[in-house]
């Protein structure tokens, strides 16, 4: 199952666009030519990013897997920040609705928190989710509004998806949990805390789809079936 096109595409709703902190390109009218520069320069930006990190990126570095000139992307996008932010901006929509395609509340648990959990490997292992791990969370003092803006946003409207669906299991008795909203965060934190701290750390290293899909299925069980024999 992979993520829906319209989760990567038109990325960012107008009530995104009128809340979130990052900072706008520069008005520039480009070229189709111009248009597909700008793209190389993002898909060489998270490459970089991903594995430097934010601080020791160089954009001239950028620049050479990308092609073109540094003048050209500074012409695009203002500065390294700006670069940043543009990356971030072409893949944070996704984040904000991750789960919204899911109809969860019309399958049992086992089912429903296998398909959250398959769904959310698969945006881990995308290098643009790596990049905004590293920047939002690792990064975070040197973009305090946008750490902010995104734990409000994406990390909170995945929390209430998981919470909302485990006060309807709960209701229909599937489910025993004595706070449904704690019980969405700890799950949520149980999938890839470990990745994501490393990330925030510097770590370049990353299991593949495959693993985190597998890692994610484990904790679905742990979540399901708890320690304690029965």
């Amino acid at each position: 199952m992979s993520i829906p096109s319209d989760l990567v595409e038109n990325v960012f709703t107008d009530t995104a666009r009128t809340v979130t902190p990052l900072r706008p390109r520069p008005h520039v009218e480009l070229c189709k030519r111009g248009e597909m520069r700008a793209e190389k320069f993002l898909d060489a930006a998270t490459e970089v990013f991903a594995e430097k990190g934010y601080q020791h990126a160089r954009l001239s570095e950028i620049v050479a897997r990308a092609g073109g000139s540094l003048a050209t992307l500074y012409r695009i996008f203002g500065d390294k920040e700006g670069l940043a932010c543009a990356i971030l901006e072409r893949r944070m929509d996704m984040h904000i609705h991750l789960l919204r395609d899911l109809n969860l509340s019309e399958l049992p648990p086992e089912q429903a928190l296998r398909r959250v959990a398959i769904r959310m490997a698969q945006a881990m292992a995308q290098p643009e989710s790596q990049v905004i791990y590293r920047i939002v969370i690792g990064e975070g003092q040197s973009f305090p509004a946008l750490r902010d803006w995104f734990f409000d946003h994406a990390v909170a409207s995945i929390r209430s998806t998981l919470a909302e669906y485990f006060e309807q299991q709960v209701a229909a008795g599937r489910l025993r949990l004595a706070s449904p909203r704690a019980a969405a965060a700890q799950f949520y934190m149980s999938l890839f805390g470990d990745q994501i701290v490393r990330l925030a750390a510097g770590s370049t290293h990353m299991p593949d789809a495959d693993m985190l899909e597998a890692q994610a299925l484990s904790s679905v069980e742990l979540f399901l079936q708890g320690a304690l024999p029965r």
